[in-house]
């Protein structure tokens, strides 16, 4: 392995040869000397020998150590190095994902936070807040005007490094992690205030990995663009509270019937507590895990520094509780009809809106307790499920509105949609028509069986009174009576004078109608009572009064407005006067209002099926119905019980504490008659007054010339036994319509006939004849 003289062995490579020159020949397998160590074997190389064993024994274990120390080494340097390359292929991954998913959100330069939908606080008369609708169900609320503690309340619950992170909180979704696998009952989320807003904001509520990435991407996005407190404050006026609030402000009036600006600790606590699940825990369906719920609230307030343990503990001690406010069901009949009437009146809006209306909130609520009270008393036993209630003032505004019995159950408007057979109460419109004609209260019909080709109309008690004065007639409902009428006048003018009152509906021209068989609304029949209210001005019912913006712009703002004088006034008196009878001795004697001149008529269907009360003052019209959905009939519910009953109570609440005005024009009363008239009578001008001719279908009497008797006869006396129409109270002056609510009529009414004159001499003296 040396060079040839004992140098240095040579860097440059030796090939073997075969034909190397050597004087011992070829055959010699010897080492040269050369390359043989120097010197002999000496005593050193024993020792060196048996070191070299030594060394080789003990190598073994001394190698294993030195190469379990490079191993460790190069393990760990192996883990660094890939994960390493896995984190940079992480955050490739994770770019790629992002970019992804943000590809399929809108440009960011083009995102914008989406209107919130407006708001329609609708007020009553007198201002004060009814009820709030719209998608959102309450007006929004700035920040500086909500107490401390509410917004703290949400951000110790929810998000407690809310000011600190940039929209994203890797450290409180590890914390809330943890708290998930320490099974400490996750009393916080992983998500954000920001994150939580961005996905109600922009995102559907699915649960999946690219929900959650695009919700990360626009929760930067809303931090980027907006300041801490706008983030809070679209927060608190966006998030869903259950029941169908959105916003604090709406969740508050909801649940507290009070505006989020006076909530108390215990109540922020609780609301801030429903972001958990506002459906479960919203505490007018589950009281009791709203407490406890707000109770960890609290808790994580107090914790975190946000209140002192004083004020824990005194929330603690009085917990909030859910407010039930029992007229909401009847109020959002009344705002459905706000809402029809807003769309007509101002049509689509994009702003919030102040929308001040007719409605009276204390006969609102008196409306609705007295027909609730009365089904729930008396329903089960007369078999009667609904009923509704419309009280409008005489020109028209609406007071209150009751469209059934339970909003909750059933939303449809019975006051102002369903149209039913309004019975009776539909004859003052017969006896209008009539008097237009030329008869007078105190003109007699007769009451007795009558047949119109095979129809044979009979009385409710199927007895008669032979001939009766048409204020007879009409206080105690006589059938027979109403349908002479109606034949005599004709059904065509019959129904053009109910239209011409305020009647909308179709009705059937025929022989019947003198009845009430053509279908209308309560709203309906109360409009066209109110004409006698009012003295003879027809109203067109309305409920919206004016309409503002929230920053005070006028949208809408009604003028007085009628339909001008629809009855003349000399037959006002008359009509008021026969349907006060039925209130003092007809078929509503149940009827009480103390002090106050009222009248109205009752109204009862075939079988039961509907009983109808309408009855005035001079101050309130009020229509009351029931019946039955499916049209079923009752357990003889009649006009004259239960629709008597809901409507004295609910007029006297209505009449408190407002001064007796008695009803317009004043009350008509029939001239004395003349003792001697008989004997002058071939001096007054033609003698004997000729009877009109009888309509068909009318049964001729026997009397009178050619054995019929005629149909305007003299008033002829009352049965003892029926009390005398009511005379005038004493004292008592018409009173007229204020000015501005009656506006003078453009033109006298078609069709309407004079009434009677006397221009003669004798009975300028005498009297009528």
């Amino acid at each position: 392995m040396f060079g040839r003289g004992g140098g240095k062995r040579s860097r440059a490579r030796i090939e073997p040869r075969l034909d190397w020159p050597d004087e011992r020949g070829d055959d010699d397998l010897r080492a040269d000397p050369a390359d043989r160590p120097p010197g002999g074997r000496r005593r050193s190389d024993t020792k060196f020998a048996a070191k070299s064993a030594a060394k080789f024994v003990a190598e073994p274990a001394r190698g294993r150590q030195a190469r379990r120390r490079p191993l460790i080494g190069s393990l760990f340097r192996r883990l660094v190095y890939w994960s390493v390359v896995a984190s940079v292929w992480g955050a490739i991954a994770l770019v790629g994902v992002v970019g992804y998913y943000a590809s399929r959100l809108p440009p960011i330069d083009q995102l914008a936070v989406p209107k919130r939908p407006p708001n329609i606080a609708i007020l009553a008369d007198d201002g004060t807040l009814l009820v709030n609708r719209g998608d959102s169900g309450g007006p929004a609320v700035r920040l500086m005007d909500l107490p401390p503690y509410l917004p703290k309340a949400f951000i110790a619950i929810e998000d407690r490094r809310f000011y600190s992170h940039f929209g994203v909180d890797p450290l409180g979704m590890a914390r809330a992690l943890v708290r998930d696998i320490a099974g400490r009952g996750a009393v916080e989320g992983g998500s954000t205030l920001t994150q939580q807003l961005a996905k109600n904001l922009f995102l559907t509520q699915e649960r999946t990995l690219s929900r959650k990435v695009q919700e990360a991407i626009l929760a930067i996005w809303l931090e980027r663009r907006y300041s801490k407190d706008q983030i809070l404050e679209l927060y608190l006026n966006r998030v869903y509270f259950g029941a169908g609030a959105y916003g604090v402000e709406a969740a508050s009036q909801k649940y507290f019937g009070k505006s989020a600006r006076f909530d108390s600790l215990s109540e922020a606590a609780l609301l801030a507590g429903l972001m958990k699940s506002p459906s479960k825990l919203a505490p007018n369906r589950n009281p009791t895990g709203a407490a406890e719920r707000a109770g960890q609230v609290i808790a994580a307030m107090a914790e975190q520094g946000l209140i002192t343990p004083a004020q824990a503990k005194m929330a603690l001690a009085s917990p909030a509780q859910a407010w039930r406010d029992k007229t909401a069901g009847a109020i959002n009949y009344a705002a459905d009809y706000v809402l029809d009437a807003l769309d007509d009146t101002v049509g689509a809006i994009d702003d919030d809106i102040v929308v001040t209306t007719t409605i009276d909130a204390r006969m609102q609520t008196e409306a609705e307790r007295a027909v609730a009270d009365e089904l729930s008393a008396k329903g089960q036993k007369f078999g009667v499920g609904q009923g509704a209630l419309v009280a409008l003032d005489p020109t028209g505004g609406v007071k209150a509105l009751v469209g059934g019995r339970s909003y909750a159950e059933s939303q449809f408007n019975r006051a102002v949609a369903a149209k039913r057979q309004p019975g009776s109460s539909f004859k003052p419109f017969v006896y209008l028509a009539a008097l237009e004609k030329g008869l007078t209260p105190d003109t007699v019909r007769e009451d007795a069986p009558i047949s119109v080709k095979g129809w044979n109309p009979e009385n409710y008690s199927r007895e008669y009174f032979g001939p009766v004065t048409l204020t007879k007639g009409l206080s105690l409902s006589l059938n027979t009576v109403a349908v002479r009428l109606g034949l005599e006048v004709g059904p065509k003018t019959v129904c053009a004078t109910a239209h011409r009152l305020g009647v909308t509906s179709d009705l059937e021209p025929n022989a019947s109608i003198a009845l009430g068989t053509s279908a209308v609304t309560p709203l309906e029949m109360a409009s066209a009572y109110a004409a006698f209210a009012n003295g003879g001005i027809g109203v067109q019912p309305h409920v919206i009064t004016k309409v503002r913006t929230t920053g005070g712009k006028l949208l809408y703002v009604r003028r007085n407005a009628s339909f001008g004088r629809v009855i003349e006034p000399q037959y006002v008196p008359m009509m008021n006067s026969m349907m006060q009878e039925t209130l003092l001795t007809g078929t509503a004697r149940k009827a009480e209002l103390p002090g106050w001149q009222a009248a109205g008529k009752t109204g009862t269907s075939q079988d039961f099926r509907d009983a109808w009360f309408i009855g005035y003052t001079s101050y309130i019209v009020t229509a009351v119905w029931l019946g039955n959905d499916d049209d079923s009939p009752t357990k003889k519910v009649s006009g004259g019980n239960l629709p008597v009953e809901i409507w004295s109570r609910f007029m006297k609440a209505a009449h408190q504490n407002v001064s007796p005005v008695p009803l317009p024009l004043g009350t008509w009363q029939a001239q004395p008659s003349n003792p001697f008239a008989p004997l002058l009578a071939p001096f007054a001008g033609g003698g004997q007054p000729q009877p009109q001719p009888l309509p068909p279908g009318m049964i001729p009497q026997a009397g009178g010339r050619g054995g019929a008797r005629p149909v305007a006869a003299a008033p002829v006396a009352v049965a003892p036994s029926e009390p005398a129409p009511a005379p005038r109270p004493a004292g008592r002056a018409p009173s007229l319509p204020a000015p501005g609510d009656a506006p003078v009529p453009p033109a006298p009414i078609p069709d309407a006939q004079p009434g009677r004159k006397t221009n003669d001499f004798l009975n300028r003296i005498f009297g009528t004849l």
